[in-house]
């Protein structure tokens, strides 16, 4: 089982976290629910008919811990890499990860900087499985595509860097697929 901390508790953050909770692996949000989906109003929300932002994230957090994900309401003050894993630094302690996902919008940059990531003047750069240029480190969200974000991209953000994590873990690919109960 390995370790991922996930900064960032919308919409990609909760999605990475399901993903990585429910195959197994120890998930560990740091977040405050300060999230812009508080803000929101989803109509654009595949399979959702509308939902108030709050009340989505209300039902996202409880999946996610229903899977077994550790909630934190704490903002993450510092990340760096120790002998090989991540040491994240937050006010109620540090937490040492295999992995990392920077998922917490804007206020992740300076953690992505911290960590040597490549960024621009607008974004942090990431591959088409939201890699940055540091190994284990992903970045999804409003974090990587700040002038063009919206819910249901981030969450597929989030699922994709979690699904490239489990496929790492597990040496080959993988695909999360649920299949009804059979009677």
């Amino acid at each position: 089982m390995s370790t991922v901390v996930i900064v960032g508790d919308g919409p990609a953050g909760l999605s990475a976290a399901l993903l990585l909770a429910k195959n197994d692996q120890r998930a560990v949000v740091f977040g405050q629910d300060k999230t812009a989906m508080h803000s929101a109003e989803l109509h654009n929300y595949l399979g959702i008919g509308e939902i108030n932002g709050s009340a989505f994230q209300a039902v996202a957090r409880e999946q996610v811990t229903g899977f077994g994900a550790e909630l934190h309401d704490a903002e993450v003050t510092g990340v760096s890499a120790e002998n090989g894993r991540f040491v994240v630094r937050s006010g109620s302690g540090a937490t040492e990860a295999d992995y990392v996902v920077l998922a917490a919008g804007k206020r992740a940059r300076g953690l992505a900087e911290e960590l040597g990531v490549d960024v621009d003047e607008k974004r942090v750069l990431v591959d088409n499985e939201y890699r940055t240029s540091v190994d284990r480190v992903y970045a999804a969200g409003g974090l990587t595509r700040p002038s063009r974000s919206q819910a249901v991209i981030s969450a597929g953000a989030g699922a994709t860097a979690a699904l490239d994590i489990l496929a790492r873990e597990a040496g080959k690919d993988i695909q999360d697929w649920d299949t009804p109960p059979r009677d």
